[in-house]
């Protein structure tokens, strides 16, 4: 008689989110709490930790011992020490998850400097490289284990003054090809989300600029309108859970990749 299928995989698992205070990480922090695991999260300011940990409580009570918050400033030089910092504290872990982003970098052509490129590329390329490295020391072996890493749409479909950022966003899928082999057999996979309504829209745009560009964008979704962060969510628990899916893209877009 075959053994029964486990379908609570996540369940006392360790999932750890680099950028879990907001946006889709905070989503990801509360689905995985919602899936039964022990969730840590990182951020790059010690006052967002207690409030981080205060929100997740108040949406389920009684987790207080399965959260626990590290600084990692991963914008500095010395961000690869941050790293090592935060993973020889947090110790080992089942799920590695990195959806940390800053503004978005949208500039012409004739702005570029090399100054903005590497400052673009910080959060979005160079620290997710890094957490690879770190983080393939301390993930529990075996493809049961993950790192997701995040994406985007935009390099699929190439718009005015985005320039830099697709070209991070496409190197963050190849990235993710390659990890999959050096990594193996844990596995590594990324999500490339469309539009989201996350604060990192409110940083880069005035609230009447956000709403208009939204509504444009949600007219020319199959869905209708723009997605949730805990929609997008449900890609990285899946991501966690399918222990047979490696070195792919999981598009949560709306349908906008297909229209």
């Amino acid at each position: 008689m075959s053994t029964p299928y486990n379908y609570d995989k996540l369940r006392d698992k360790h999932v750890l989110v680099f950028g879990g205070t907001s946006g889709l990480g905070y989503a990801v922090a509360k689905a995985a709490l919602a899936a039964s695991a022990r969730v840590s999260f990182s951020t790059s300011s010690s006052d967002r930790i207690q409030k981080t940990i205060q929100r997740l409580v108040a949406e389920f009570p009684g987790t207080e011992s399965k959260i626990q918050g590290y600084v990692c400033d991963l914008s500095k030089e010395t961000a690869e020490q941050e790293i090592e910092s935060l993973f020889s504290k947090a110790g080992r872990v089942d799920h590695i998850v990195y959806s940390a982003a800053d503004h978005l970098p949208l500039m012409p052509l004739q702005e570029i400097t090399r100054e903005k490129l590497v400052a673009a590329g910080q959060l979005r390329f160079f620290a997710p490289l890094l957490v690879a490295k770190v983080g393939a020391r301390y993930l529990t072996a075996g493809p049961e284990s993950s790192l997701t890493l995040t994406s985007g749409t935009i390099h699929e479909r190439p718009t005015e003054n985005w320039t830099v950022l697709a070209g991070y966003m496409g190197g963050v899928v190849s990235m993710t090809r390659n990890l999959a082999v050096e990594m193996k057999p844990a596995r590594v996979n990324v999500v490339s989300p469309g539009l989201v309504d996350t604060e990192m829209w409110d940083a880069s745009f005035s609230q009447e600029e956000k709403q208009g560009f939204f509504n444009l964008l949600a007219g020319k979704h199959l869905t209708g309108r723009v997605a949730r962060p805990e929609e997008v969510a449900e890609a990285y628990i899946y991501l966690m859970k399918d222990s047979n899916v490696t070195g792919r893209v999981i598009s949560s877009d709306s349908g906008s990749g297909i229209v």
